[in-house]
Order: structure tokens, then sequence, then C-alpha cells
């Protein structure tokens, strides 16, 4: 997933057809010249629809697609012929996003499994022709009902990545290193803060043959929630992860201070990423003693299991997948 290509917020504008009017016609034929009405229905405007596909990691094809405009449907004719329908527009998006309307921020549907469609923006009503409204009091009704009109509306889509472990650290404390050590991603890695601009994804194989997905987020740092370094922008990402797997590289001056910071700027962005099971791992370690990670096993948070780990040696790194594993699949 190249970075420069990763698009996860799109705002586009949805037209639904209208619906077809219904007919007032009255049936006519040789030998019959005042027949009943025999007006069909309109048919149903177009609707928009979003459909997940699971091929698709990214909004990158509807980046510059903003106008989404359906078909009306068309009008009842006679003999009770009822109009045709609009066709629809069904635009196939990544599991995992969710749409919402851009004046109010209503969230309106999520997409969150293969091959799911949901109605985006529903196409108006076909009109009724008048055959429906005869009676015994009104045996030739001369009206019909307009169809109702299609919806216009300006839409945001996000994407939220689905996965089962999110990676959360400041920049620099190896979670990039991590990712392309258990899975098969490619994260850009480089000796600076903030290499990661994009999430990235990785499938991580585990014992016989099982996996889980891990989530790679752009580091955040103190005042994220301000908007400070790349702000929380990306911390969406880890809103449906089961499990949040917190950083901190040993070569931190007080490991115990920096984890009550992520835990602050979580709480800033969206107070229920607290309620999700969090793991601490220890990155960099090996370059400590054994005297060095005991003195700083001690400084530890107690509310939480922590592992030392080292990418580079591959230092309890399944050690840290059975803790992963485990979590995942506790009761």
């Amino acid at each position: 997933m190249a970075s420069n290509n990763f698009i996860d917020y799109v705002k586009i504008n949805c037209r639904s057809g209208k619906g077809g009017a219904g007919s007032h016609h009255f049936f006519r034929a040789k030998g019959l010249p005042n027949g009943g009405p025999d007006g069909g229905d309109g048919g149903r405007g177009g609707h928009i629809i979003l459909e997940g596909s699971s091929q698709l990691w990214t909004l990158l094809h509807l980046q510059y697609q903003k106008h989404l405009i359906a078909k009306p449907g068309e009008n009842g004719g006679e003999n009770l012929r009822s109009g045709a329908q609009g066709d629809d527009i069904i635009i196939q998006v990544p599991l995992g996003t969710v749409a919402r309307d851009a004046e109010t921020g209503e969230k309106k549907l999520e997409i969150t499994e293969d091959g799911q469609r949901l109605i985006l923006t529903p196409g108006g009503r076909g009109g009724l022709g008048n055959d429906h409204f005869k009676s015994a009091t009104n045996q030739a009704p001369s009206y019909a009902q307009p169809g109702e009109p299609g919806i216009d509306e300006w839409v945001i889509l996000e994407l939220k990545l689905l996965a089962d472990v999110g990676l959360v650290g400041f920049p620099n404390a190896g979670k990039s290193t991590l990712l392309s050590v258990v899975s098969a991603a490619k994260p850009k890695i480089a000796d600076y803060a903030f290499t990661t601009l994009t999430p990235n994804l990785g499938v991580v194989a585990y014992r016989d043959y099982k996996s889980f997905v891990m989530a790679d987020i752009p580091g955040i740092i103190e005042g994220a929630a301000e908007g400070k370094g790349l702000g929380t922008r990306f911390l969406r990402h880890i809103e449906r992860n089961s499990i949040l797997l917190f950083m901190i590289s040993c070569d931190s001056p007080d490991i115990a201070a920096e984890y009550q910071v992520l835990l602050s700027e979580l709480q800033q962005f969206n107070p229920e990423l607290l309620e999700k099971k969090r793991l601490l791992a220890i990155s960099k370690s090996d370059m400590l003693d054994e005297e060095l990670e005991e003195e700083i096993r001690g400084t530890l948070p107690t509310d939480l299991p922590s592992v030392f780990i080292s990418s580079l040696t591959n230092k309890n790194i399944q050690k840290l997948k059975d803790m992963i594993w485990e979590a995942l699949h506790a009761e």
C-alpha cells in the first residue's frame, strides 16, 4: 500500500434518481370507448449503494469521482405497465468504511463485511397510476401520483482499518520494524521521526497456520489531540482493533510517563479506546543487559502485561505473538 495512494477520507456528492410518474391512462378499444383506468405505476429512481470489498484497502478510486448521479425511474404506461426502475449506482468500498452526512456529521451506515450492500442514498419512489384510485364512487379517476424526487446530498466516506492489533507509540518506537519482522508488510523504515505517514497492515503468521492482522499507525506525540505532529487523524484506524499494543523504546527516560502520555492522547480522541485490551512491548531491548532490564521492569505499569522485545535479534517475538493470541481469544 503505497503511502501516496492511501486515501482514507473523501467527500462526495450523491444524487439518487427521481421516481417515475404514475400514468392516468384510460383503456380504449373498438366497441369499448369508455374503458376504465389502466394507468401503470412509475418506476423507482436509482439508488446509490455501497458494497464492501475485501480486495480494496483505500478510497483512492473515489478521490476524483466527486459526483455520483443515479438514473431516474421511467413513467408508468397504459395497460397497467409499470415504468422501469432507474439503474442503481453500486460503489465498492473497503471493509471498515463509514458514511456520514457532510452537514450534520451523523453516521449513515457502516460497511464491515465482504459483499455487504447498503443503500447510501435511496432513489425516489415511483408514483401510483390512476388504477389505484378507482372506487365505486369514483370509477374514472383522471389523476395519478407524481414520482418522488431523488435526494441530493454531500456524504463523507472515511475508512477505519479492520485489524486485530493496533500498534500505538511515539515516533521511532520501532512499530514499523516490528511489523516488517512479523509479517510480509514492507513499511518505510528510517532513523528519523514520522517515518510512517500512513497506516500499514500486515498479516502475522502464528502457530498451526493461524494468523491475525496487525496495523501500524503513524506515531503520535504529546499534544496530538491539539493537532501537534500528525495530530490524531489516523487514530480512528485503531477504533476497531481488538487489542492495542503500546510500544515504547527501552531508551526512553521515563517509560511509565510516556505510557501515560499515550493513554491521555487516546482518551482525548475517544475515551472508549481505553476500554480495549492493552499490552506493552518494550522495544530495542537488545541494547539492555539483564541488570538494566530488571531495573526497568520495576518501573513499568502494573496494570497490563508487558514484554521486552527486539525486532533486530527476534528476542521474545514469539512470546509477544503468544501474548497477543491469548488476549485475542480470552473469554
